[in-house]
């Protein structure tokens, strides 16, 4: 294997015996108490990629784990999710000394039920890559709760409800770890608050820079990735404290820079959408109307 590419596991039945642990009792969805692993391959390899999905709850664990850019610990109770695809990696050099729980899902286990698509439009499987959920001691036990209830199903003999039965309690835990990701944009308001202060810095530069001219309005992916969170993470955050896209916040960081220039400069329409990125005057004339309400010319006239 080259060591630029991650390892890939393509069943469950592969991670299972991969980590040692028993083989699963269904092929396609499987439930494992984390203190049923002792220890790490010696020849771990240095990241991995699941073709499934992978729904964790860890504690207390002496093992580094990174996901996209972001290394966690687990002093308190941390949530991951991990979508097929998805690469990570842990380490460890003694023996694990952990907790938790972790649900795995074959998306083959939810083909033709509603589930199939619908798990592929929450969030925080895109942007877990660089933001974990904190749960409390409460939404703990409820998680754990939950994912219990599951194992607890596929044990049982199966019947032609047990599919229904465990999709159902699947997606009341993603509804509930969409609750929690809801309640953690409020409850950490401080780091927030900072990451909007940051890319109102980020803006300003970028527009001072002259890039504009150069590269064009910056995108929602290059914001994103200068303040090291994902482009859902961002909008997600930006819709809770400000009720507005991610491309918002770039049109009205524009608009008011183009207001500065028609009320400051004597630089024509044209010249002024030149400097802002654009290649055709009516393209700027008309987001600035759309915007403000007004033409450029209406708006300059204004200050006359």
């Amino acid at each position: 294997m080259a060591n630029n590419q991650p390892h890939r596991i393509k069943s469950i039945s592969e991670f299972r015996e991969f980590r040692g642990l028993p083989k699963p009792e269904h092929p396609l969805i499987s439930v494992y108490n984390f203190e049923e692993i002792k220890k790490l391959n010696d020849d771990e390899p240095k990241s991995i990629m699941l073709d499934f999905y992978s729904i964790s709850l860890k504690r207390n664990t002496n093992a580094k784990m990174r996901y996209g850019q972001q290394e966690y610990d687990f002093n308190e109770g941390v949530m991951l999710f991990i979508a097929p695809g998805q690469v990570f990696s842990i380490e460890a050099n003694t023996n694990l000394e952990h907790s938790g729980w972790s649900l795995l899902v074959h998306p083959d286990f939810l083909w033709n039920t509603p589930m199939a698509q619908k798990i592929k439009h929450y969030e925080y499987f895109g942007y877990s890559v660089y933001e974990a959920l904190h749960l409390s001691d409460k939404e703990e036990a409820m998680i754990i709760g939950i994912m219990k209830n599951i194992q607890q199903e596929y044990h049982s003999n199966i019947d032609k409800f047990s599919q229904d039965v465990i999709i159902a309690q699947l997606e009341l835990l993603l509804t509930y770890s969409e609750r929690f990701y809801n309640r953690q944009f409020i409850t950490r308001k401080i780091n927030n608050h900072q990451i909007l202060a940051r890319l109102e810095n980020l803006l300003d530069d970028y527009f001072k820079e002259g890039s504009l001219i150069k590269k064009g309005l910056p995108t929602v992916q290059f914001i994103a990735e200068n303040l090291n969170i994902s482009p859902n993470y961002l909008s997600g955050l930006l819709k809770l404290l400000t009720g507005q896209s991610t491309q918002h916040h770039i049109h009205d960081k524009l608009i008011q820079k183009a207001k500065e220039k028609l009320s400051t400069t004597d630089l024509s329409v044209s010249e002024i959408a030149f400097e802002l990125g654009f290649e055709h005057q009516q393209s700027f004339s008309k987001l600035f109307k759309t915007k403000t309400n007004v033409s450029p010319l209406e708006f300059r006239q204004s200050f006359n």
